[in-house]
């Protein structure tokens, strides 16, 4: 069996081993491939691994060898999953595996927006402390969050591990789900309208999945009707937001801060207006990357690869 790796280097920049994937068959891996190279790479591949590298319609006509198609990833966007289907392809992807991961980074995100430890250690470093007259100094105001509202969009696995890191720090949680658990709920955690919810959080932080309907809900008419000083958290999707929107409202103060693992097209343009924004904390699309995610990404995605040989794949997201 023949094995490819499209853009093996996101998952896998060489501290981790692609042995276990290889056991199955010749492996060959690329650290990236470019659109003009997908078809030619896959040729008469049968199992084509894939984090970002995007399998269209006419990738799947060109190359009839391609048995499954597996997500290092859990979005599964960049393939055409219908044209997979038609052809009895199974398309398998990578759920649940940064959990823990991605709610610790929006949590890092929500901090550095209340406590300033970056621009501090900044300040310090140099010579701002040494020069003070005061036993301590102030280069922008700090957040108590304990006592405050949090609004959870998407109320999923990751939204409920961040909620309860806030509950832990002593705030209330306002949350949406397209499919509400009122087990959930309790004195500190409640099911509102999205309405609701932008009108009384003082944090807002998104992890829903970018659909046609969520695609910019954060724009100018939804940021209206937002608290002033609110601050928004997004470590999912780039394309929650529109990003022009969100860098005016930061400019007015209309939004105190905004922490974003995530952008609408990544790499970052030069252009993109939040490169400007003040408060706007930012991280290159890495909440998903520590070292033991990962791995237990790998992990998953050898068991996706075991369970097709042995003819009953798992985590199939087409369904076949």
């Amino acid at each position: 069996m023949k094995i490819v790796i499209l853009d093996a280097y996101a998952a896998n920049p060489g501290d981790l081993s692609w042995d276990g994937i290889a056991a199955y068959g010749t492996l060959t891996v690329y650290d990236r491939t470019p659109g003009e190279k997908i078809v030619s790479r896959i040729a008469d591949n049968e199992i084509v691994f894939t984090n970002k590298t995007p399998i269209s319609r006419q990738t799947i006509e060109a190359c009839p060898s391609i048995r499954m198609i597996c997500l290092l990833a859990t979005g599964y966007n960049i393939v055409d999953v219908e044209a997979a289907r038609e052809r009895g392809i199974p398309v398998c992807n990578i759920p649940a595996y940064s959990t823990d991961a991605v709610a610790q980074m929006a949590l890092a995100l929500l901090m550095e927006a209340c406590q300033r430890v970056g621009e501090y250690t900044t300040a310090c470093h140099g010579g701002a402390w040494e020069n003070c007259p005061d036993f301590c100094f102030w280069n922008a105001p700090l957040m108590e969050l304990s006592g405050k509202t949090a609004g959870i969009v998407g109320y999923g696995r990751i939204g409920q591990a961040f909620g309860k890191i806030l509950m832990a720090m002593g705030m209330k949680l306002l949350v949406t789900a397209n499919h509400p658990r009122p087990e959930l709920e309790s004195d500190a955690c409640r099911y509102v309208s999205l309405d609701e919810l932008y009108a009384n959080a003082d944090v807002i932080s998104l992890h829903c999945p970018l659909f046609p309907e969520t695609a910019q809900m954060i724009n100018r008419r939804s940021i209206a009707k937002m608290k002033d000083g609110v601050i928004l958290i997004n470590t999912s999707r780039g394309g929650l937001v529109n990003e022009q929107d969100l860098a005016d409202a930061l400019k007015s103060g209309k939004v105190a801060a905004a922490g974003l693992d995530v952008v609408s097209k990544e790499p970052i343009e030069p252009t993109n207006p939040l490169l400007g924004a003040p408060n706007c904390f930012m991280t290159p699309h890495i909440a998903w990357a520590p070292f033991e995610t990962r791995k237990r990404l790998l992990g998953i995605a050898e068991d996706n690869l075991r369970a097709f040989v042995q003819g009953r794949p798992i985590h199939v997201v087409n369904g076949l």
